[in-house]
């Protein structure tokens, strides 16, 4: 038994070393970590991400290894309270809501505090925690997540750290799943089975998905499943998968026209016949009169309200504002052209590409949702994170450059008005355009040589 451990340092200690160095920098984000604190949050990303890539390199071929790491990293943040978003504290509000038989699409928290302030024991320390913007508004978390933060809340009681347990609990088998499917899924489509640890090793999936409690793990999980689902022919099972991913998240709603040409017409309506039968079945328990006005009116701020992170709305509204454009009007008029945009885009994939398999059926999804975020006032640096898992099956890999860069984004931590650093943001932006357009160039040359070959 000594004689192996020897024999397998002696051939691993770089990686080893490599894991144990991850290891001490994940405990100091997750533990020790400011968000203020520009200069270090940095320089944490940007170690781990070089660790990232060296273990990928070193060790691609050794699936335990890196599947044993990267759950060690996400165990390692178990019981961190996220650093760099106060959205937990809304998720618990929204679950203790639903166990007082209250639904978080009819009440604000701002209402209720004055109107209820005794309806839930912590209800101030949550309110307080999850900001005044929040607080004004409605829910815009889909049921499931609601079932997911109403069970979270269920299980540990009035704790706030055991609510956080639970949730970050069912992202870690989220992202296991991911891991399992997503390998599976590389494996039917004759891909490199060791890319899916870009995405299971990537800094911003376990800081912001482990460590932030954001659901876009969970999402992805039914996503991949799905489509797996659907790469061994089992239509209705992948449709019911399908909406359990929407009632998430709502962003995989924008790729369904996508896979009219994939199914067929006949087979097409059957798919969303299921889809949309499961997702009306997952809403009916919150259903109300004012429940669509006040959901829609919610996710309708996304669109002409929030700024953070924006790519050519940045470029639009600097130049509108030399022309004396109002600011506030701006982005109200940017919200209402955007969505008419990326529907033309979506019938444009939809009808003029070829999407019969599902590799092809996945890059018009990656481009979709690409040119969505490209043109959005808002982009988070966690929604990045469905690029990257859409990325592993295609020819395109700048979702993990822009997966890297990113952090820059994070500047806006360091100040208390969020204030963002636009140079910052540029240099974030050209790397992302740079390496993509690279990509391209690439991509039609190789098609070029073999077609001349």
């Amino acid at each position: 038994m000594i004689q192996r451990a020897i024999s397998y340092w002696n051939l691993h200690r770089i990686p080893i070393l490599m894991v144990l160095l991850s290891i001490l920098f994940y405990t100091s984000f997750g533990y020790q970590l400011d968000r203020a604190d520009f200069i270090k949050l940095l320089g944490l990303y940007l170690g781990l991400f070089f660790l990232c890539y060296k273990l990928i390199q070193f060790e691609k071929w050794n699936f335990k290894f890196l599947a044993i790491s990267g759950t060690l990293f996400r165990m390692l943040l178990l019981f961190a309270e996220p650093n760099l978003s106060q959205d937990f504290y809304r998720f618990i509000w929204d679950g203790q809501l639903i166990n007082h038989g209250m639904s978080p699409y009819l009440h604000l928290p701002k209402d209720l505090i004055i109107e209820n302030g005794h309806l839930m024991h912590n209800a101030a320390e949550l309110v307080s925690g999850m900001g005044s913007l929040s607080a004004s508004n409605y829910s815009n978390y889909p049921p499931l997540n609601q079932f997911i933060f109403a069970l979270s809340t269920w299980l540990s009681g009035k704790s706030v750290v055991g609510s956080v347990l639970v949730m970050r609990t069912v992202i870690i088998l989220s992202d296991l799943g991911i891991l399992y499917f997503g390998r599976k899924l590389l494996q039917k489509l004759n891909k490199s089975t060791h890319l899916i640890f870009w995405y299971f090793l990537n800094p911003l999936v376990i800081l912001e998905l482990t460590g932030n409690l954001h659901f876009e793990g969970v999402m992805l999980f039914f996503f991949i499943w799905s489509i797996y689902l659907l790469c061994n022919k089992k239509l209705l099972l992948a449709a019911i998968v399908y909406a359990l991913s929407i009632s998430i998240k709502l962003v995989p709603l924008l790729f369904l026209p996508i896979f009219l040409k994939y199914f067929g017409l006949k087979k097409s309506m059957l798919f969303y016949v299921v889809v949309g039968i499961t997702t009306v079945l997952l809403v009916l328990p919150f259903y109300s009169l004012d429940f669509a006005n006040n959901y829609m009116q919610t996710v309708g701020l996304w669109f002409s309200n929030f700024e953070f992170n924006a790519g050519l709305y940045n470029a639009i509204k600097k130049v509108a504002l030399n022309f004396d454009a109002k600011p506030w009007e701006l982005i109200k008029d940017y919200g209402k052209i955007t969505p008419i945009i990326v529907l033309a885009t979506v019938a444009l994939f939809t009808f003029f590409r070829d999407n019969k398999k599902i590799s092809s059926l996945l890059t018009s999804m990656l481009w979709v949702l690409t040119l969505y975020y490209f043109l959005s006032a808002t982009v988070h640096p966690w929604y990045i994170i469905f690029l990257v898992v859409l990325s592993l099956f295609t020819e395109f890999r700048f979702p993990i450059v822009w997966s890297l860069s990113v952090v820059l984004s994070y500047w806006a931590y360091s100040n208390a008005g969020f204030k963002e650093n636009y140079w910052l943001l540029s240099v974030e932006y050209i790397a992302v355009y740079g390496f993509m357009f690279y990509e391209i160039v690439r991509l039609h040359n190789k098609k070029m040589l073999f077609s001349k070959n």
